[in-house]
């Protein structure tokens, strides 16, 4: 069963789907089988119901019962093998 992990930016959907296409390619090339899908904010809390990770564009001081993920470093590429590492660990055996 793939891994279901959640993008969501604070303003839209572009960025978050920028994100979530590279996370996306970025596991495949890895072996990890996942859905990536982009949320608008105001889409999160029920897009996270059945998630497995969060991978957040922007921070925020809510918690939420599903590992959370550093998204800025997959847009801009500083720190992302470590991030995408960390990824790999929480999804891989879903």
């Amino acid at each position: 069963m793939a891994a279901k992990i959640v993008v969501a930016c604070g303003s839209g959907i572009v960025t978050s789907q920028t994100v979530a296409s590279k996370v996306e390619r970025l596991l495949a090339q890895r072996g990890v089988d996942a859905n990536v899908e982009a949320v608008e904010i105001t889409g999160l809390k029920p897009a996270l119901r059945d998630a497995d990770a969060y991978i957040a564009i922007v921070k925020t001081d809510d918690k939420f019962k599903v590992p959370v993920f550093n998204g800025v470093a997959f847009l801009t590429g500083m720190g992302q093998d470590a991030e995408l590492d960390k990824l790999v660990d929480v999804v891989r055996d879903k």
